[in-house]
């Protein structure tokens, strides 16, 4: 099988395609086709070696495709089932291994390119804004880079539930997507300084709840924009990670929270993987819930793909197709 292969750290050019033999499921496994992958921050980290793992590695955890074998002990399956997973063993790849247990039937009517799109961004954006900040009607939250494939969700999700959502984005074009997604209010944070256009947009009150994917440049100024008590939910570093804090800062301006969740714990059983996937792909597939999926790359362009993401030049997923 063809797959992409990272032997050292590096750039982009690390990222190789080679020629492997396909995997065989072990027990509690399952071997799918892959038919599209989700191209995500985690596989930046692990390819520049900021997250660390044995190598030579095949990069990738979200996919979606089809069973093509059970191991030993599976049920609940079948060749043939369409799926998808965030816990796919090496995604960048033709065929891939799942653990059965971290792997969920792709309902019918939804492509594997949706399918894919929506695992990964949206059940983070599902545990954001139903577990680690339950959001609720009335609420206002500031949503950092609300045109990217997280932003976008979570703004949906959050005008749903009833929320007023602030977001900041890069461009013009990207202020229309975010409002498009139900943003009450998009700040262009190359033109403004997305602090004072907080303060002055909740009267000076602050915001319920920060949600940070960029981390080191947004930190400091995110905290600023919360109200007293309010939290800044850290889920992301894109532009490197948060400096040393002193925590005493957090009483002095509000007695604030801080958090920094990662979606592992919020699918730790099947009833919560189940819960979260269900409600997002079941969303999807009812057009309620609104997938960007413009960015799809063969296999072989794997670190186009991967410069583009970093570079924000690309708006909603990134896909991978083999």
């Amino acid at each position: 099988m063809k797959a992409i292969q990272i032997c050292e750290t590096g750039g982009p050019e690390v990222l190789k395609l080679a020629e492997l033999a396909i995997p065989q499921p072990g027990p509690g496994q399952v071997l799918i086709r892959v038919e599209a992958t989700g191209v995500n921050f985690i596989e930046v980290y692990f390819r520049k070696g900021v997250y660390k793992a044995s190598l030579p590695l095949i990069p990738g955890s979200e996919a979606a495709g089809t069973v093509e074998e059970l191991g030993p002990s599976v049920t609940g399956f079948a060749a043939g089932d369409a799926v998808a997973s965030v816990a796919v063993l090496g995604s960048y790849a033709e065929y891939a291994l799942v653990p059965a247990a971290q792997l969920v039937k792709v309902p019918a009517g939804l492509s594997m390119e949706k399918a894919a799109a929506a695992m990964l961004q949206g059940m983070t954006a599902h545990y954001l804004a139903y577990s680690t900040f339950s959001l609720k009607a009335g609420d206002t939250a500031l949503v950092h880079a609300g045109a990217g494939g997280v932003g976008l969700l979570l703004t949906q999700m959050a005008a749903k539930i009833g929320a007023r959502v602030i977001t900041t984005v890069s461009t013009k074009a990207k202020t229309e997507l975010s409002l498009e997604a139900g943003a009450s209010d998009v700040i262009l944070y190359t033109e403004q300084d997305f602090e004072a256009a907080v303060k002055q947009l909740t009267g000076g009150k602050g915001v319920d709840v920060v949600y940070d994917s960029v981390g080191k440049t947004t930190f400091d100024q995110s905290l600023n924009c919360l109200r007293p008590r309010g939290m800044l939910v850290l889920f992301g570093a894109s532009s490197g990670p948060v400096p040393p804090f002193d925590l005493i800062q957090l009483s002095g301006k509000g007695s604030l929270f801080v958090t920094r969740p990662t979606l592992w714990h919020h699918v730790a059983t099947r009833a919560e993987l189940e819960w979260r996937s269900g409600d997002v792909l079941g969303w999807a597939v009812k057009g309620e819930l609104k997938l960007r999926t413009e960015y799809v790359y063969p296999l072989d362009e794997a670190a186009q793909a991967q410069t583009d993401l970093e570079s924000r030049a690309t708006t909603g997923k990134i896909l991978l197709e083999p």
